[in-house]
């Protein structure tokens, strides 16, 4: 099955995920880490790309984004991916892809989705054991948004702002939605969503948002199309209806 064109939308907020070729390793040391941070806070500035969470992994990295254009996220993720790669080849002798393939996302309603995506991602050192306490993770915006130190890769998005009116008190009320983490359900929409490119919101926000592509936003209901009948437009009689 063919895959859905990203659907990508300037002002909004979106899921990414770009994962490892067969789930290898995209980092060996530290340096490769710090590589490529640097390189998600030099695209972000080249093409115009707000990036409000990130989390990097053994093998892969996963960023919550709003870009300011229509071309801001492709062109941000592609040239991060392909600079990375050049340098991760060169560095360790090594050539071929690293990527699985083309990164996935979801572009999501921010009210309701913001601050669980933010949580999902920074939970994610704590759920693969690599860390006991999510802001203790050194590759990874929680830090930064529990006011635990600076990262000046992160810009702050509005949902975040609105949690509270000075900045101790957001980055306290940011810790506590933290510690509440996401429930199992909302944590397998969002990551389902980004991996399919489904958009994900109300049906009010989906609606929307079809109103101005031709791009499926939404999963095919199961089972086979259902074809027109042979009285197809006509008025049903009284006892069909």
């Amino acid at each position: 099955m063919a895959r859905l064109p990203r659907l990508t939308l300037p002002g909004m907020a979106h899921y990414v995920i770009q994962r490892g070729n067969n789930q290898q390793p995209i980092f060996r040391d530290a340096q490769d880490y710090a590589v490529l941070k640097d390189l998600l806070r030099e695209m972000a500035r080249r093409f115009q790309v707000e990036v409000h969470a990130y989390v990097l992994l053994s093998t892969q990295f996963h960023v919550l984004a709003t870009p300011e254009t229509e071309e801001g996220l492709p062109q941000f993720m592609q040239s991060v991916g392909r600079s990375y790669v050049r340098y991760f080849n060169n560095r360790h002798g090594r050539s071929g892809t690293l990527w699985e393939g083309r990164y996935r996302s979801t572009v999501l309603e921010a009210p309701g989705y913001l601050l669980p995506s933010m949580v999902l991602l920074e939970l994610q050192p704590v759920v693969e054991g690599l860390a006991v306490l999510p802001q203790d993770y050194a590759w990874s915006s929680c830090a930064h948004n529990a006011g635990l130190k600076q990262d000046s890769l992160v810009r702050s998005h509005t949902q975040y702002w609105a949690l509270a009116n000075t900045p101790f008190a957001r980055e306290a009320a940011y810790q506590r939605v933290l510690e509440q983490g996401v429930g199992s359900m909302v944590a397998e929409e969002i990551l389902e969503a980004a991996s399919k490119g489904w958009a994900l919101g109300s049906p009010d926000f989906v609606a929307r948002l079809q109103q101005d592509t031709a791009r499926r936003l939404t999963r095919r209901r199961p089972g086979r199309p259902v074809r027109a009948s042979k009285n197809a437009g006509q008025p049903l009689s009284a006892s069909a209806r």
